[in-house]
């Protein structure tokens, strides 16, 4: 809890947004990481059932599903590059973490109404830090938001 934000954090698992039911108060904002395990381009070596996918849309179908019920002033889906962009569409915003301040890279992918964040590049000395640093064990440590994305979306949607 901030002076300006009473978060919740819904973190899959233990929780599942798809148990979510209707929250009692107005929300103002909803950011919604889906896991992305399934949709991942960096995945793309490991072939998926359709079993797995349905799961993986089941869980993305309950956060557009909550933003619906609620009407947020802002809303964000986010995922790296890969297949979820067959079933939703373009997305709003592409963006890496350089563009924000980490000298790393990540293509991430955007869906949702919110104010795009300015961007302040720079370069991604560091490389894929997924790729070089982060193995497949490691699926904590690859899905941190980048700091500086952050603090530039939180500034244009505050």
């Amino acid at each position: 809890m901030s002076d300006d934000y009473d978060v919740e954090i819904f973190t899959f698992p233990p929780n599942d947004v798809r148990l979510l039911k209707r929250l009692p108060r107005p929300v103002y904002g909803i950011l919604a990481a889906p896991p992305c395990t399934v949709f991942a381009a960096a995945g793309n070596r490991w072939k998926r059932t359709d079993e797995e996918i349905k799961e993986g849309l089941s869980v993305v179908d309950a956060c557009l599903r909550i933003i619906q019920a609620t009407r947020p002033h802002f809303w964000a889906l986010e995922n790296p590059r890969g297949k979820l962009i067959h079933y939703l569409g373009k997305p709003r915003m592409y963006f890496d973490p350089c563009d924000f301040g980490d000298p790393y890279t990540k293509k991430t992918l955007l869906w949702g109404e919110f104010n795009p964040p300015i961007k302040k590049r720079v370069e991604p000395t560091e490389g894929s830090k997924m790729h070089m640093k982060y193995s497949g064990k490691q699926k904590k440590e690859r899905s941190i938001t980048p700091p500086g994305f952050a603090k530039a979306f939180f500034e244009a949607n505050r």
